[in-house]
């Protein structure tokens, strides 16, 4: 195996084919759902591990040098016969599996309702849905992706962020005819609201204008759904977002307080190793993902 010691990594090799071909680290990093700081860390680990630049940097503009172009020509065979093998579906012990992580309410509403589409785009995958415990940053053993809620910053892996939706506030219609009316987000003040520590009240009182503490007592949930689940059983006032909720507010099981929204303290992201050995796969599964978000409207912004 010496002999191939000086292979460049397969993520390597296809960033700098969508850079070439598209002419943008931008463009190659929203094509592949990275970052393009993580397109700009292959291109250079490429060229480091060649001895040679394969582009011209110009502010507005990436150009192939010579080597880079007869290097282009070496990378899309490779890669072109690569993708031709093998040519029918992949024999049953040699099927590729999956290991995805990811807190209970965001695998339970996003993943688990739409895993049939991507199991007929990739038949070959075996998806093992793991769940992690949702604390932010909060590692999952042996996953090779893990859905985050949190900041995004994550050292040492690949991050994409798949969903980042404002926050409400929301109840069972039971609670708001025990407790209610809540006019004002000022009526809150009588409410219990409902503690989780990843997704604090302080920036929805922001956004509406009111100087309530952030609650102190009470049960303290350690997913955003947790909370959700507890306010559907009337025990209180949670803050909510629309693509994890969606289902309950159709039919009435919980309904939105006030027309006020915020962009919450974090977001759901996906992370990755890049030296995982089912990178491809991984990054399918993400852009897959990032496309089924966009389309259920997952990508919207606090008004």
């Amino acid at each position: 195996m010496k002999r191939f010691a000086r292979l460049p990594p397969l993520h390597c090799l296809i960033a700098f084919e969508a850079v070439a071909r598209l002419g943008s680290g931008t463009l190659a990093a929203a094509e592949l759902s990275v970052t393009p700081s993580a397109i700009s860390h292959r291109i250079k680990q490429l060229e480091e591990s060649l001895g040679v630049s394969l582009f011209k940097r110009t502010v507005n503009e990436l150009k192939l040098t010579s080597a880079g172009l007869e290097y282009l020509s070496v990378v899309r065979e490779s890669l072109e016969s690569l993708s031709r093998y093998p040519a029918g579906s992949t024999p049953a012990g040699d099927r590729v599996q999956l290991r995805i992580s990811s807190p209970p309410t965001f695998a339970r509403q996003v993943i688990v309702p739409r895993l049939q589409c991507f199991q007929k785009l990739q038949p070959d995958v075996d998806v093992v849905l793991q769940l992690s415990v949702p604390f932010v940053g909060l590692k999952a053993d042996d996953a090779d992706l893990e859905i985050r809620f949190g900041s995004g910053s994550y050292p040492g892996l690949e991050v994409a962020e798949l969903v980042n939706e404002p926050v409400f506030p929301a109840c069972s219609p039971a609670y708001v005819e025990r407790h209610g009316p809540f006019d004002t987000p000022a009526d809150l003040a009588k409410a219990n609201l409902l503690r989780c520590p990843i997704e604090p009240w302080r920036p929805w009182f922001k956004a509406a204008g009111v100087e309530l503490a952030e609650p102190a007592v009470g049960p303290q949930f350690v997913d955003v759904g947790l909370a959700v689940e507890a306010a559907l059983h009337g025990q209180g006032v949670a803050l909510a977002r629309e693509l994890m909720t969606q289902s309950w507010l159709d039919c009435g099981l919980l309904v939105r307080l006030f027309d006020i929204s915020a962009r919450g303290q974090h977001a759901y992201y996906a992370a990755w190793s890049a030296s995982s050995p089912q990178f491809t796969y991984i990054e399918s599964f993400v852009s897959w993902l990032k496309g089924e978000l966009r389309a259920a409207g997952g990508d919207a912004k606090p008004a």
